[in-house]
């Protein structure tokens, strides 16, 4: 951090001596300079706002959910009736949640159980996003087989692989109100893949298994539509895990999506089905 604060410093020095010398060979120029660099700064700081607001929004998902696992744990029913009146506010002014909304608040004075209000306030208004969310997840994931598929070449399908996972967690970041900068959306992705390596291979073995199955029957006609349907299950995989990071209640009242049914329903026709 002193290295880091070191290099600042004598870069606004070299920044200031440099607009100096120019202000005395020429004033023009030295003007100039000095315009450039004080725009240089104010796109800086509202880069760096922009960054700070995404970071708090993400901050204040992550604190509801852990309010809510707390009011779950305790069965705390006005811890619970504080953590949905946050999420209302949170979503007051979302049009696909006002219907939701109101029938939260038509029935929450009917509920006298701390996990019946956080249930209600799950199916009520969080399922809404959820299909938005899934719906992202599914346009990934068709997205990512289809270039995989598609695209000769490993680089290329690779950076498209990574791109369109990175979209995908800033646009389910998003549908629940923890809209992200650049870093925030790095972080976020970290976060995500931290989430998967203490899930454990394991599970993600388990989520997978359908997938690959039915990657394994189009590896028989094509190994990269095969490859395909691997890696679009792993993009809804990250995918539903972005989902549980970003999402201000765990999944309790409703079935957190499974991999094997995103990639059915995104790659309709490609995957036989059973009889």
């Amino acid at each position: 951090m002193g290295v880091f604060n070191a290099f600042h410093l004598c870069s606004r020095v070299a920044a200031w001596d440099f607009t100096a010398s120019l202000f005395t060979r020429n004033a023009v120029l030295g003007w100039i300079a000095f315009v450039l660099i004080a725009l240089a700064v104010l796109i800086a700081l509202i880069m760096a706002a922009r960054e700070a607001m995404g970071f708090a929004r993400i901050a204040r998902l992550d604190h509801l959910r852990a309010r809510a696992v707390s009011a779950h744990v305790n069965a705390d029913l006005k811890a619970a009736r504080s953590v949905t009146g946050s999420i209302t506010n949170l979503y007051s002014a979302r049009a696909e949640a006002a219907w939701g909304l109101k029938r939260f608040e038509d029935h929450q004075a009917e509920v006298l159980d701390a996990d019946a209000v956080l249930a209600l306030a799950e199916t009520e208004i969080l399922a809404p996003l959820d299909a938005a969310a899934r719906a992202e997840i599914e346009a990934a994931a068709r997205r990512v087989a289809l270039v995989t598929a598609l695209v000769p070449l490993a680089l290329a399908d690779v950076a498209a692989v990574l791109y369109s996972n990175l979209a995908m967690i800033r646009r389910i970041a998003m549908i629940y109100g923890g809209r992200s900068g650049t870093l925030g959306s790095w972080s976020l992705l970290r976060r995500v893949f931290s989430s998967l390596l203490a899930a454990g291979a394991v599970s993600l073995a388990d989520d997978l298994m359908g997938s690959v199955a039915g990657g394994g029957v189009l590896s028989k006609l094509s190994r990269r539509f095969g490859e395909g349907v691997v890696n679009g299950a792993l993009t809804a995989r990250i995918g539903v895990a972005a989902m549980e990071q970003c999402r201000p209640l765990p999944f309790r009242a409703l079935p957190r999506p499974g991999v094997s049914g995103l990639v059915s329903r995104a790659l309709a026709g490609l995957i036989p089905r059973g009889g």
